[in-house]
């Protein structure tokens, strides 16, 4: 498979002002130094706690916020560089589902004005029956029925919301979809459903995901390749497989022994973590991980990590692997 995204060294950094003339007094490293390559059809993951970054990382990707410092280029093209016009053309080949499906669409719009916004935005010459008939094959792909096109959001279940929100996405045929931890607000039940219904989108239509989560379960079910976040960076990138078979990083190890087994001879040893997350506006000198990794050596208080190629496919950050 070709690459279709390339991530070299991508940053967000928030500024911190304080006092009367709101000077920079420091900055929250939200996304410090993250390297990523997407392949073509494939679905890549990415995990870690909550503030590591995830989220923060998909939206400076489709520079819906703005990043400080790195490169992205997307099927050859520098993102970075585009102004708001070809900006605005590029989004039809790099879309968003959003975490909350009750958040992220517009209660005074009906289903109908929310799939006719992006043909408005970038087909206007779509008008009358051919609108009609594009919204209604919308809603048919994504499991809805077209009857009920006339509908507001809060007449639909979380699942079926969501099932919306990834209609609106498709709705300009992208090559690339961030899915911002699509399934974490719905049942598990509902989670099954949307997760099937995401891999049959993908089949038909050769969709290309970044898929952020925290749920490893979720992410063993629907990926190809798993990066994991901490404090802003990858810290291990591998194929899902390798990576639930032979977790590399302690920080990896931790979040894989947290994961539950539901067969209870396969017993697993818990790795427990001692201290909290460092802040990312004061992140600890050398590896970010030190201060809590039942391993770290002198070497990792004084050195940061290099992301190393381990084996074909398999990268860590870490002085101990």
């Amino acid at each position: 498979m070709s690459t279709l995204l390339e991530v070299r060294d991508l940053k967000k950094h928030y500024p911190i002002r304080k006092g009367l003339f709101s000077k920079q007094t420091g900055a929250v490293k939200a996304v410090d130094g993250v390297n990523l390559t997407v392949l073509r059809g494939e679905t890549l993951a990415v995990v870690g706690e909550s503030g590591c970054g995830k989220s923060t990382t998909g939206r400076a990707i489709l520079r819906l916020i703005e990043p400080t410092d790195g490169s992205i280029l997307f099927d050859g093209t520098d993102v970075r560089s585009l102004g708001p016009e070809a900006l605005r053309k590029m989004r039809t080949q790099m879309q968003m589902v959003f975490q909350d499906p009750y958040a992220s669409l517009d209660p005074r719009w009906t289903v109908r004005q929310t799939l006719e916004e992006p043909f408005a935005t970038h087909m206007p010459e779509l008008a009358g029956a051919e609108l009609k008939g594009r919204v209604a094959e919308l809603m048919e792909v994504v499991g809805l029925s077209p009857y009920h096109a006339h509908r507001y959001p809060h007449e639909f279940s979380g699942g079926q919301r969501q099932r919306i929100g990834i209609a609106r996405a498709l709705a300009m045929n992208p090559k690339f979809v961030v899915c911002d931890e699509p399934v974490s607000a719905l049942d598990v039940s509902i989670q099954a459903q949307v997760l099937g219904l995401m891999q049959d989108l993908q089949e038909r239509f050769g969709l290309t995901y970044m898929f952020i989560s925290h749920d490893l379960s979720v992410v063993k079910f629907i990926s190809d390749r798993v990066a994991v976040m901490y404090l802003g960076k990858v810290v291990e990138l591998a194929p899902t497989k390798e990576l639930f078979a032979n977790p590399l990083h302690p920080y990896t190890k931790a979040l894989m022994s947290a994961v539950p087994v539901p067969d209870p001879a396969q017993r697993r040893e818990r790795v427990i973590l001692r201290g909290d997350v460092p802040s990312p506006e004061n992140p600890p000198p050398g590896c970010a991980f030190h201060t809590r990794c039942p391993v770290a050596t002198d070497i990792c208080r004084q050195e940061v990590p290099a992301l190393r190629e381990i084996s074909p496919g398999t990268q860590a950050a870490c002085h101990h692997v």
